[in-house]
């Protein structure tokens, strides 16, 4: 081989080295960019999840709790209520006479437990012809009520006071107004005795206790009220300084159908103190029969929505007593009660 060719192959193996250096000594080269996938990202993907996962059912409404007729609500609620008893009876002889004993309440809740309240009364009496007719304003309460439930159960506890200011008080009261208190007190079943005894102070205590479900109600109550004679001190509806009263009563409501409920009570009342009463200018005490009272009632209410927040709850019962002094005088009462939740 000749000299040339062999300078020729040295050179050429040396350049094709070369070469290969220096591609190797090259970065790579870029990798295709991955086509574009229809798979939404991980947070498309949650939103996704979340918009087609089936939405939780709405909670069930409370069961319906039926209203008593003269027991206190078992709540504390923004209410206003209009609850006028209708009371026929007669006098033993032959003469026949009436009373209309007018409640109005009103309940503002400060919060979800604790609703203050007021309560007034107006009652109108036509008595026999042996008696005077009359009307009186009595006596206003003031208080407040606090509740709380507990599942299917529901706890109330009320203090309140009357402030005594009504008509009919005094060492002379007017004796048309005077007989129109005292036959209030008959009218309401004797559970609000406080509000017609107008020449007393009272302090007011008492408590609720309520099952409500499945359509059902089942409510018992106790107070108690203590009497503290503030004028009158020579009238005869006043002749003790202090007086004690209590009630108890049992409350059983069913809903026949959601927007109507049947609803009866069965009411006590017993004087706890010795009271006494004026007789021919003696003070003596009253007879066993007149220290306690027992009336049941028995009606249905109605229960409408008024828009998104008010329920209005009508409601007719019927009342007799069943011992005296009411038996004697045979009393029959109609009870109107219009309630307004808000």
């Amino acid at each position: 081989m000749s000299t040339k060719k062999i300078l020729f192959q040295v050179f050429a193996m040396t350049a094709f080295a070369s070469a290969a250096r220096a591609a190797d000594s090259l970065p790579p080269a870029p990798l295709p960019a991955a086509p574009e996938s229809s798979a939404p990202a991980p947070a498309e993907t949650a939103v996704a999840s979340a918009t087609v996962a089936p939405m939780a059912a709405p909670a069930p409404p409370p069961p319906p709790y039926s209203l008593p007729w003269q027991l206190r609500p078992v709540a504390a609620a923004n209410v206003v209520r209009s609850d006028t008893s209708v009371a026929f009876y007669d006098n033993g002889a032959g003469a026949s006479g009436s009373t209309v004993a007018t409640m109005l309440l009103a309940s503002y809740k400060v919060t979800p437990s604790l609703a203050p309240l007021v309560r007034l009364g107006y009652v109108q009496n036509d008595a026999p012809a042996a008696g005077a007719d009359g009307t009186s304003f009595v006596n206003p309460i003031v208080g407040a009520t606090y509740a709380r439930k507990i599942d299917a159960f529901r706890w109330a506890a009320f203090l309140g006071a009357t402030i005594p200011i009504g008509m009919g008080g005094g060492n002379m009261p007017d004796a048309g107004a005077a007989n129109a208190d005292s036959s209030g007190v008959k009218a309401r079943s004797a559970m609000d005795n406080a509000m017609f005894a107008v020449n007393y102070f009272t302090a007011i205590a008492g408590g609720d206790v309520a099952y409500v479900d499945h359509r059902l109600t089942v409510q018992a109550e106790a107070t108690l009220f203590q009497l503290f004679r503030v004028r009158g001190d020579n009238a005869p509806s006043s002749t003790d300084s202090t007086r004690t009263n209590s009630t108890v009563g049992l409350h059983a409501g069913v809903f026949i159908i959601p927007i109507l409920s049947l609803g009866g009570e069965l009411r006590y009342q017993r004087w706890l103190s010795s009271n006494t009463q004026l007789t021919m200018g003696n003070k003596v005490a009253i007879p066993d029969f007149a220290k306690d009272t027992v009336t049941v009632a028995i009606g249905p209410r109605a229960h409408f929505a008024i828009g998104k927040s008010m329920w209005l709850r009508p409601g007719i019962s019927y009342a007799r007593g069943l011992d005296r002094p009411l038996t004697d005088g045979s009393y029959n009462v109609i009870q109107v009660d219009l309630p307004l939740y808000f």
